[in-house]
């Protein structure tokens, strides 16, 4: 999975597969995509979903400067820590939240600082890329690679749901991902969303 931690449909989406790894064999791996590298240039954004960008370099940054130091296993407990903070916890993000999450995942605190500067971003943009590369540009986060046709990997923007499912109801849908993800030209299905992020 492609995250941004800003993301509240990724968050759900997030605490979806790790349902699934109890009830299916499946193994998770977290990787980080960034809303504000997806959209940069697109001036024709709304000032408001403008400025939320502006602040989610900082939460990338420092997962990227995890990743880099300690290897890519500390993504999933370090999401999990800025996430429950972000979303559940509706904490601000900024410098005390980002050094608090790494603290809690077991990680150097000082790794905050990467929130401010550019030092990790060619990093981003490779991780960025490699997730976005095979589902394409005209979606967000988050992003699912999942086994497909001959043992291909298939890209996928989604699924985007809330509350997140719990038990069988989430192998349920894992195996309903498996089947278009099999489905050779299965591009889209989408309905407009009447929720907002449910978190419990």
């Amino acid at each position: 999975m492609w995250f941004d931690p800003a993301c509240p449909w990724a968050w759900l989406t997030s605490r979806w597969l790790l349902e699934v790894e109890r009830v299916r064999d499946v193994d998770v791996r977290f990787h980080v995509m960034s809303l504000s590298v997806l959209n940069e240039g697109r001036d024709y954004l709304p000032e408001d979903y403008k400025a939320f960008l502006s602040t989610a370099w900082g939460p990338v940054r420092v997962c990227i400067a995890a990743e880099q130091r300690y290897g890519a296993e500390v993504l999933r407990p370090l999401y999990t820590a800025l996430g429950t903070r972000i979303h559940p916890g509706k904490q601000e993000r900024g410098p005390e939240l980002y050094a608090a999450a790494l603290a809690d995942a077991g990680l150097d605190p000082a790794l905050a600082a990467a929130a401010d500067g550019t030092e990790y971003d060619e990093a981003l943009r490779a991780s960025h890329e490699a997730g976005m590369r095979p589902v394409g540009e005209d979606v967000g986060t988050p992003v699912i690679h999942a086994p497909g046709p001959d043992g291909n990997t298939v890209a996928f923007f989604g699924p985007v749901i809330t509350p997140a499912p719990k038990g069988e109801a989430a192998g349920r849908l894992w195996d309903g991902v498996l089947l278009v993800a099999g489905t050779p030209g299965f591009y889209e299905l989408k309905r407009t969303r009447e929720a907002s992020p449910i978190f419990d």
